[in-house]
């Protein structure tokens, strides 16, 4: 790796400290270099907070240096004014000569306009350095702007000879199958704060009555989404609990849920519903779900191709028969071992396309 590209790499690295609290806006590092050495670094810590190119230059304690240094930014600075003025201006101000960029921001509001504004004013703009790391880092992001829909993605265990639960009918004939071990259900969980939504199907619920929190890692617990056309979810569920906010998507005009944390949103079960599903969860600020549903709700996601990325776990363990796994194709992307199970990471084909 050159030394340019040592700075924009270091540039991502910083940006990966805001996983899981800047959305909806994207994860974002900056550097500032002066003379081969690092003067000024910062990333975008949480929404609403200051842009990783305000705190990089914040951070230098010789401004006057600034008027002979390098930003390297992850992604193009902002050129309009939302929770906070627009980068590019301060970085205008400040008399910044060049600025290194590894992608354009996809957002309408930005979308080249930060490149042409600074260009415009003097500054030596390079696009590029790193862009297929950049995207893949905010491919949440990249997916939202771009699609307009929250990124999804699908999680299940399934055991050795293909199956992800015994057959039956109630959480009071049977309770569930025990398919990940103690650290693959760990790592779900911290997987869980990294999202904003978390779905299930109906049948889920009432067999499995799931609390659907990050009880077992540190961080936010993410909304919890379930599908209840029918009313048929019991009211004294752990997913009414107030643990955290649960959407409800139903055909009930008057659902008997009445809670402030729980909000039931209606649709037309006769047409798209996952289509209706995924717009719904966008418009209420979603960006990313994370859809841990039974069998029928993942191959309906599956079938759609309305899927991102995918963690599928397989266990040593075998149970015989039961209620078989979903199949997928996609790019696989890795393969990690976990104890007794090895999880696949997989990747849409679809996706990839523009990252």
């Amino acid at each position: 790796m050159n030394v340019p590209a040592t700075y924009m790499n270091r540039c991502l690295q910083l940006a990966q400290k805001g996983e899981g609290f800047t959305s909806p806006n994207p994860m974002v590092g900056a550097v500032i270099v002066h003379n081969d050495r690092i003067i000024g670094e910062g990333y975008h810590r949480h929404y609403g907070a200051p842009h990783a190119e305000v705190n990089a230059i914040l951070s230098v304690k010789d401004e006057s240096l600034l008027t002979e240094s390098t930003m390297y930014v992850s992604l193009e600075p902002c050129s309009h004014y939302g929770k906070t003025p627009p980068c590019a201006d301060l970085i205008i101000q400040k008399k910044i000569p060049r600025v290194v960029i590894a992608t354009p921001d996809p957002n309408p509001l930005v979308s080249g306009n930060g490149i042409l504004k600074m260009k415009q004013a003097g500054i030596d703009v390079t696009v590029g350095m790193m862009e297929k790391e950049a995207k893949e880092q905010n491919r949440v992001f990249f997916t939202n702007q771009l699609c307009n829909r929250p990124y999804i993605i699908l999680k299940w265990a399934q055991s050795k000879d293909g199956f992800i639960d015994h057959q039956r009918a109630s959480l009071l004939e049977n309770a569930p199958a025990k398919i990940s071990n103690e650290l693959t259900h760990t790592i779900v969980h911290k997987f869980r704060t990294r999202v904003q939504g978390i779905m299930v199907g109906t049948n889920t619920v009432i067999m499995d009555n799931p609390r659907l929190t990050a009880r077992h890692w540190f961080g936010n617990n993410p909304t919890r989404i379930v599908i209840d056309r029918k009313r048929k979810i019991p009211t004294s569920s752990f997913i009414f609990d107030d643990e955290s906010p649960t959407i409800v998507f139903t055909e009930s005009a008057d659902y008997p849920v009445k809670k402030e944390n729980v909000k039931p949103i209606y649709i037309d079960f006769t047409n798209d519903v996952n289509e209706q599903i995924m717009n719904a969860l966008y418009a209420e600020g979603i960006c990313s779900v994370l859809i841990e549903g039974g069998e029928r709700l993942l191959n309906s996601f599956i079938n759609s191709h309305l899927w991102d990325e995918a963690f599928v776990e397989i266990s040593s363990k075998k149970l015989g028969n039961g209620v078989l796994s979903p199949k997928i194709c996609g790019d696989e992307i890795e393969i990690n071992k976990y104890l007794s199970s090895i999880q696949l990471h997989l990747k849409n084909k679809i996706t990839r396309k523009f990252l």
